[in-house]
């Protein structure tokens, strides 16, 4: 039995770095389907609502976060300590305007608990649960309880992605990342790709703005008078 579980167990590890394998060697060769598909109506409708929501840009301060991987909680400590730092320093928070663009490794963030558990996103995209400290099955970012998030000379601080869209934070995710890595999941399912991707956008979080991809929208953001922050 013992050796069972540790098979099992290792199987299942191997499948979820196959599956990460295969994303980045497919980062490539599948580009030709989103790129075909730029020309569809679903993907022009997607571009015209990114460049509405980037409409919304109207603050006096105005920054967007790059986040190509997972980086500990720093892809949503920054975005409230630029708000917190500006409100100290004279600008009021709602006079701001934040944007974080979830892309390439860090697209899990944007997802609900049941994607995570189900597509074991914890394991493929090497992000542990700062409560088990074990790879995670849920969204450690949406609707943290409170004093989940501890800062050293600060204490709790309000980082989760539901309370940093209340104090208006804008979320945007990569298409093209999230069309790649569901098509690797799909090829180590042995399922359709299209079926893979379907599921995953319907497990989106609230007010999560698709981009048709994440350099696209760092550009935009900063066509908009952004200023511009690596998290990473």
């Amino acid at each position: 039995m013992k050796n069972k579980t540790v098979t099992q167990g290792t199987d299942r590890r191997n499948f979820i770095g196959a599956i990460a394998t295969s994303a980045a060697a497919m980062g490539i060769g599948s580009l030709v389907t989103p790129f075909a598909a730029a020309a569809s109506p679903t993907h022009n409708e997607m571009i015209g609502e990114a460049d509405e929501w980037f409409s919304k840009l109207k603050g006096k301060h105005k920054i967007v976060f790059d986040v190509p991987a997972p980086h500990e909680i720093f892809p949503f400590a920054w975005p409230r300590v630029f708000l917190l730092t500006n409100q100290a320093t004279g600008t009021p928070e709602k006079e701001n305007n934040v944007v974080v663009i979830l892309r390439h490794s860090g697209i899990p963030y944007a997802f609900e608990d049941r994607i995570w558990e189900q597509y074991k996103f914890g394991e493929m995209f090497k992000v542990d649960d700062p409560k088990t400290k074990a790879p995670a099955v849920r969204n450690p970012f949406w609707k943290p309880q409170p004093g989940d998030y501890k800062v050293p000379g600060i204490g709790s601080v309000d980082i989760g992605i539901d309370q940093l869209q209340e104090s208006g934070v804008m979320f945007g995710v990569c298409d093209m990342a999230m069309t790649v890595y569901s098509a690797a999941m799909a090829q180590g399912m042995s399922k359709d790709p299209a079926e893979i991707k379907k599921d995953w956008m319907s497990g989106l979080l609230p007010g999560i703005q698709p981009m048709p991809s994440g350099v696209w929208a760092v550009g935009r953001a900063q066509e908009h008078g952004c200023a511009y922050c690596f998290v990473g």
